[in-house]
């Protein structure tokens, strides 16, 4: 059996592709030429060089391929040009989907985020049935994101057999740009968080959620969508766990959120004026009003989601950053 990889370069698509070549699985990748393939050396992976915008070659690249998996996006909470975030995550999902289609997959994965669903007002776990609308999402990235979902419901009422995953927040090795909590790690390593926010967020040990993409393909219901999480922490529970595993001290400080939010909105309108991305975007800042947390019961009751206790992941991804140099 083959499966197709869209993003299998990033974090959790390389993880996807360890766990697929794990079970045995032929794996083709797609990626462009300037993709960065650390992530995938040493691998035994066919590459097809594509591009998730140009829907011309994605069928022949897919042809062969029984499973496809699209985990590719383009995550940025700041962009020059946000019609790029559409174009990616809304056009290239729809363009991946119709070669899928076209190719004959006997099944598609698609990987969405927790991002697209709705949150409750009272700050209790969602579930995938919580209420949302557009209007809910903020910020370009979250909307193209629901957009692309839309998408995906489109081609199961088409009769493609898709199945929809919402990771939440992925911690562990390899994450190489680094992902936004792969930056508080790496930050809290160095010493630079100070203070902290009332936030929280819903975290899983990457290869958990790599196992909850075979396992949606293998047991997902069509049409569904299935969270694929573990445990809800606050941020200050985060960062205690940390200093529980490095030894350094957490921060004490708890700052209002005016004062992130005040400094975002700053740094993010200087970023606009000058070639470089801001250390904090705004919507980053805004997002962190609300605790992200959900409750992955649905994945775990019908698909097995594996739950590695996050202590396991947290302490690889310290270590993988140390023997990186993202951090001494």
């Amino acid at each position: 059996m083959k499966a197709f990889v869209t993003g299998g370069t990033g974090f959790v698509g390389s993880a996807l592709v360890r766990a697929l070549l794990e079970r045995g699985l032929e794996v083709r990748c797609l990626l462009r030429d300037s993709s960065p393939r650390q992530n995938l050396e040493g691998l035994d992976v066919e590459l097809a060089i594509g591009d998730l915008r140009q829907r011309a070659g994605l069928e022949r690249a897919i042809r062969g391929c029984d499973v496809v998996y699209h985990c590719a996006a383009d995550y940025r909470l700041f962009a020059r040009r946000p019609q790029e975030l559409y174009a990616s995550n809304v056009d290239g999902t729809d363009n991946v989907l119709a070669a899928a289609a076209e190719a004959g997959a006997s099944k598609v994965v698609y990987t969405s985020t927790v991002g697209a669903l709705g949150l409750k007002a009272d700050g209790s776990p969602a579930d995938e049935t919580t209420p949302v609308t557009l209007d809910d999402m903020l910020g370009h990235y979250k909307r193209s994101k629901f957009l692309a979902e839309r998408k995906a419901d489109e081609w199961v009422k088409r009769g493609l057999p898709v199945v929809i995953v919402n990771p939440s927040t992925p911690v562990g090795e390899r994450d190489v740009k680094p992902t936004d909590t792969g930056r508080l790690i790496v930050d809290f390593l160095r010493g630079r968080m100070p203070a902290y926010v009332d936030t929280g967020l819903n975290l899983i040990d990457v290869r958990d959620c790599a196992a909850g993409h075979l396992l949606a393909a293998e047991r997902g219901r069509v049409g569904e969508r299935y969270i694929l999480g573990h445990v809800n922490l606050t941020l200050k529970e985060i960062l205690d766990v940390l200093a529980r595993l490095t030894g350094r001290p957490a921060p004490r400080w708890r700052l209002p959120h005016w004062v992130p939010i005040a400094y975002a909105a700053a740094d993010t309108a200087l970023a606009r004026l000058l070639p470089r991305q801001p250390r904090i975007p705004l919507e980053g800042a805004l997002l962190a009003r609300k605790k992200m947390f959900f409750d992955p019961g649905k994945a775990v009751r019908e698909l097995g989601l594996p739950q590695t206790p996050i202590e396991e992941p947290l302490a690889r991804a310290i270590e993988w950053f140390r023997a990186h140099g993202y951090a001494p």
